[in-house]
Formats: C-alpha cells, sequence, structure tokens
C-alpha cells in the first residue's frame, strides 16, 4: 500500500511557492501600513498645527479671574468687618455688664448706708428715750422736800 506515490510538486517546490507568495502579501501589507502610518501622521501634525494656531480668548479667562477676584476680596472684606464689629459689639457689651454691676454695688451700698442709718436713729431715738426717763423727774432730787411741802400746803388750805 505504500506503493508509488506521486507529488505533482515535492515538498520544497510546494515552499517555495507558499514563500513567494508570503512575501509578496507581506511587501503590500507592508506598503498599506505604511501608507496607513503617513496617513495617520499627517493628520496629527494637520490636527496639532490647526490647534496651535486657532486663535484664543484669554478675556472671558480673565473676565472669570476678575470675578473671582472681587468675589475673593469682597468675602474677605466682609469676614474682617464681621470679625471687627463682633469684636465691637462684645466689648459694649462687657462695659455695660461692667456697669449694671457697679450700679448695682452702688445701689447695694446705698441701700446697706439707709439701712445702717435708719438703725443709728431708732438707736439713738431709743438711747435718748432712756436718757429721757432716766434723767426725767417731776422734780429734782434737791427740791423733792420744797416739792413735798407743796403738796402738803396744798391740802392743807
Amino acid at each position: 500500500m505504500t506503493g508509488n506515490i506521486q507529488f505533482e510538486s515535492g515538498p520544497e517546490g510546494k515552499d517555495e511557492r507558499d514563500e513567494r507568495k508570503t512575501a509578496g502579501e507581506d511587501l503590500e501589507t507592508d506598503a498599506k501600513l505604511e501608507q496607513a502610518l503617513t496617513d495617520f501622521r499627517s493628520s496629527v501634525h494637520a490636527w496639532s498645527a490647526a490647534a496651535y494656531h486657532r486663535p484664543r480668548s484669554l478675556e472671558s479667562s480673565v473676565r472669570r479671574r476678575s470675578w473671582r477676584l472681587a468675589a475673593g476680596w469682597a468675602l474677605g472684606c466682609i469676614l474682617v468687618a464681621g470679625g471687627v464689629t463682633a469684636g465691637v459689639v462684645e466689648h459694649q457689651q462687657n462695659e455695660q455688664a461692667a456697669r449694671m454691676a457697679a450700679l448695682a454695688q452702688q445701689q447695694a451700698r446705698e441701700q446697706q448706708e439707709a439701712v445702717a442709718k435708719e438703725q443709728a436713729r431708732e438707736q439713738d431715738t431709743g438711747l435718748m428715750a432712756k436718757v429721757d426717763s432716766d434723767t426725767a423727774q417731776e422734780v429734782p432730787d434737791a427740791m423733792e422736800p420744797l416739792a413735798r411741802m407743796m403738796e402738803d400746803g396744798g391740802t392743807q388750805q
């Protein structure tokens, strides 16, 4: 069964034909690839040149920046004014509280002084009443015999 096998072309012939066919296709593919890369490169260069040479408007970014700058300054001024105002208000409240405390102390002192004066006046009045009662007699001791005589003489008549 392994008889005479005949090849139309030997294994070497088939390989050469395939190599030639493949080499031709490779050259054609390389040329197409090279053309595609060249086209891509030229389109990238054209796009870059167009992007580089197109007019740019810096005015809009300046407007935004100036608006932001103005807003930043305004907010900063508001913060400073708020801080100063808060400090002034707190200082005024502290002064007012100190004045109220001083006024309350003064009123308490005046009230204590009035109470002390009233107590002193009552004490003086009590003391004067005691002195009056101690020293007050109808007739002084030295004149008592005369006063008795007058009482007796007034009844005898």
